[in-house]
């Protein structure tokens, strides 16, 4: 996917794929951070929306096991 993922199209991915959207992500924040040091980052704000993408990520991840843990109790 390309850009920012608003919560609502992260909330649809099934579980697998959310854990390849975060790999994916990581690397692309590699890669960013990567071409910031070499001074070739054409857009310096993809770095902190690429850091907002993976935190959502990770927050509807915790949501979905929060929400397992209190149907197994």
């Amino acid at each position: 996917m390309q850009g920012t993922m608003t919560i609502g199209e992260i909330r649809a991915l099934r579980e697998e794929e959310l854990v390849a959207e975060l790999e994916r992500l990581r690397r692309h924040l590699f890669d960013l951070h990567a071409q910031a040091v070499t001074e070739r980052l054409e857009d310096a704000t993809m770095i902190g929306k690429t850091k907002r993408d993976i935190a959502r990520i990770l927050t509807v991840q915790r949501e979905r096991l929060v929400e397992q843990a209190r149907e197994i109790t």
